[in-house]
């Protein structure tokens, strides 16, 4: 089946600086994938790309099968955006900003998705936008993407502004959603426990590159917290399976998809002095820092 979102070999640069080379990946069909990363690794820039924003110095997206550059218009409606900001018309209130947007979308507008949303934050039909939170504007702004029925999702920092509360709903309400409508979603998120419990996969970005694209409850599964004893303060030299290891005060610790058997086995080989070799399992925030570095 044909990927509803795919990147090939993407490579992009602001000015002289790398954002990444042969950037690949794609969503298939009825997914929630979520792009993780650090500020500066490139999430932006790869949804202003997908969105005809900004054209990368080389490689090349297909939505539906379409080329991003030469997307039909009928193609393009099946596409729900939410860029970082959420602008808004704030001189309107919810009902007039309901029926604006609703004239862009004739056959397709499901006025009863957006009041629905609407209704599960208590915000009333004319309540102003320009008297609203940031959170209930961001929750407005998704309302409107989710009335237009699309059938791919991009949204970029879709939590900015939401309280842990508001937070909550909204990643259950859009899990739910999706799920039930087969909807595919693509999404950034700076607030990773949110993300564990919405997306299905997970690409985990460093700068320039991916470390892994997995579904999230593999990842999990097979990527372990190891810490041990060790003499000395100096982080022994290890292969790179060995994620970011670090010692604080005689105690090492690092990440690694590889087994206890096989990391006990490579410390022996590399000669490190360790005792009380522990391994436990991570949440996805924990999964993140632990592949990417805490700085």
């Amino acid at each position: 089946m044909t990927p509803v979102l795919e990147c090939i070999n993407l490579t992009h640069y602001y000015g002289k600086r790398k954002i990444y080379e042969n950037l690949s990946f794609k969503v298939p069909h009825g997914r929630i994938l979520g792009l993780l990363g650090k500020n500066g690794t490139g999430k932006t820039t790869t949804i202003n790309i997908l969105s005809g924003y900004l054209e990368p110095r080389s490689g090349e997206c297909r939505i539906f099968g379409e080329n991003i550059n030469t997307i039909s218009p009928a193609t393009r409606r099946r596409i729900g955006l939410l860029l970082e900001g959420h602008v808004q018309y704030q001189f309107m209130n919810i009902s007039q900003i309901e029926k604006f947007y609703s004239a862009f979308y004739p056959g397709q507008w499901r006025k009863e998705a957006f009041y629905e949303l609407m209704n599960k934050l208590k915000v009333a039909p004319r309540q102003p936008i320009l008297r609203m939170s940031n959170g209930q504007r961001s929750q407005v702004a998704l309302g409107l993407i989710l009335a237009q029925n699309p059938d791919l999702l991009i949204l970029d920092d879709f939590s900015l502004g939401l309280d842990p509360g508001y937070r909550r709903l909204f990643s259950d309400y859009l899990r739910d959603y999706a799920r039930a409508e087969e909807k595919t979603v693509f999404l950034t998120s700076h607030i990773i426990q949110d993300m564990e419990r919405l997306i299905d996969d997970c690409i985990i970005m460093d700068y320039g590159r991916i470390l892994t694209q997995q579904p999230v409850g593999t990842l999990l599964d097979s990527l372990r917290r190891y810490t041990c004893r060790v003499s000395g303060n100096h982080t022994p030299e290890l292969p790179e399976e060995f994620c970011h290891p670090s010692i604080t005060r005689g105690v090492m610790e690092f990440c690694s998809f590889l087994t206890k058997e096989k990391v006990e086995q490579i410390l022996a080989e590399k000669k490190v002095n360790y005792s009380e070799l522990t391994s436990e399992r991570m949440n996805l925030e924990d999964a993140f820092i632990g592949l990417t570095g805490k700085y």
